[in-house]
């Protein structure tokens, strides 16, 4: 059996107050033992995507946020991440209580949801079975 695992890898760099976070799909029981070697596997794993979490801004009272790109000026929306079922993920950040943009089966791109992240970003929900008949429909 594969273990896949989101968090690839974690960086933690004190000294500039910052951590990187590498999400993506990977075996990693694959994933070499040596630091050096797991970095360079880890940035080279197909559709990974790296966060950095600036430390302090959770406990600034004068942070005033980040623009999350689908407010004026609007500008990069969201990031969209496949799930082995669509309507199973939306059941469960449903029971987790996350909160939804668009649901399931709202608006006219049915199939697809959208979940806002604790920072009020916008993830986009599909699956393979019915990603291209709800692109395709859409067009």
């Amino acid at each position: 059996m594969v273990t896949m695992h989101l968090l690839l890898k974690r960086l933690d760099f004190p000294e500039m107050k910052f951590s990187l976070y590498f999400l993506g799909y990977a075996d990693a029981a694959s994933a070499p033992t040596n630091p050096v070697d797991r970095i360079v596997w880890t940035f080279g794993q197909k559709a990974t995507i790296e966060l950095t979490h600036n430390w302090g801004t959770e406990s600034d009272p004068e942070f005033k946020g980040y623009h999350n790109g689908n407010s004026e000026p609007r500008g990069f929306g969201h990031i969209g991440i496949t799930v082995d079922d669509t309507k199973n993920a939306c059941e469960r950040f449903e029971r987790l209580g996350v909160e939804f943009v668009k649901r399931l089966d709202d608006g006219k791109m049915k199939g697809i949801a959208f979940i806002k992240d604790p920072d009020g970003y916008w993830i986009e929900i599909f699956d393979l079975q019915t990603i291209g008949k709800v692109t395709l429909g859409a067009s």
